[in-house]
């Protein structure tokens, strides 16, 4: 009886599963931001740490590059299919969310506490900072809610970016597009440089949101974008409203800096 010759296994070809165009995007976005923070921050904080003037801007400082960085690495962790180290490396938002909203309403107190009153700059001022950490606890916050279905999750992590533009979108025009300057409204006699970052992640925005239902219909971002329109209207105008400031005369007296 002839036997059959044994023949080898047939290869198995394992493909790798390819990225989500929104995870590559999310990385590349992350790191643009970053540069630019890097650009923006250099000449006044990131070349002159030894030379600060308070421990609440490195406190500051230090928790907003953390974030960042931690945005990134979660973007990689994820475009490289390591997704239990994802989560565990994401419980540090636990504790680091928090460290950064103490650190940015310290370093305001610390910064409003050298100006005489509040006067209308002072209480745009605090609008930008407190709305801004408003809008960025809750765009976390769905991030969180969301945590287990990744496409959500995702995308609600990336527009936690948006209410933090001005801080470095200001630097860079100053330095680099002063033309820009004399365009934008005044409240106080002083230029409102942050409308032009405003401008810039609406645009954004608008634009993700129509990409994102024409090829996947998601709403996340329309909301993500509905809470950045209403964040940015409440920068221009409450510093007109008596609650504003009682709100400021009473932050002010708290025992922050």
């Amino acid at each position: 009886m002839s036997r059959r010759p044994n023949r080898p296994p047939a290869r198995v070809t394992v493909r790798p599963t390819p990225v989500p165009p929104l995870y590559r995007f999310g990385m590349q976005f992350f790191a643009v931001f970053s540069l630019a923070m890097l650009l923006a921050f250099w000449p006044s904080y990131f070349s002159r740490l030894g030379s600060q003037p308070s421990a609440y801007t490195h406190a500051h400082g230090l928790t907003m590059t953390l974030w960042v960085a931690l945005l990134i690495g979660q973007a990689w962790l994820i475009r490289s299919g390591n997704r239990a180290t994802h989560r565990k490396v994401g419980l540090l938002s636990y504790g680091l969310v928090p460290a950064l909203v103490i650190a940015a309403l310290a370093f305001m107190h610390y910064r409003l506490g050298e100006v005489a009153g509040l006067d209308d700059s002072a209480l745009y001022f605090m609008a930008l900072v407190v709305n801004a950490l408003v809008a960025f606890l809750l765009l976390y916050g769905l991030a969180m809610w969301y945590r287990r279905e990744p496409a959500i999750h995702a995308r609600f992590m990336i527009a936690t970016l948006f209410p933090l533009f001005t801080p470095v979108t200001d630097r860079l025009i100053g330095r680099h597009l002063p033309a820009i300057v004399p365009l934008v409204p005044r409240i106080g006699g002083s230029p409102v440089i942050p409308t032009a970052g405003f401008l810039l992640a609406d645009v954004m925005l608008i634009a993700l949101s129509v990409w994102d239902w024409r090829n996947n219909q998601r709403r996340v971002f329309p909301i993500a974008l509905g809470v950045l329109v209403l964040y940015h209207a409440s920068v221009m105008t409450f510093y007109q409203f008596g609650f504003w400031h009682a709100f400021g005369e009473w932050f002010m007296a708290l025992p922050l800096s």
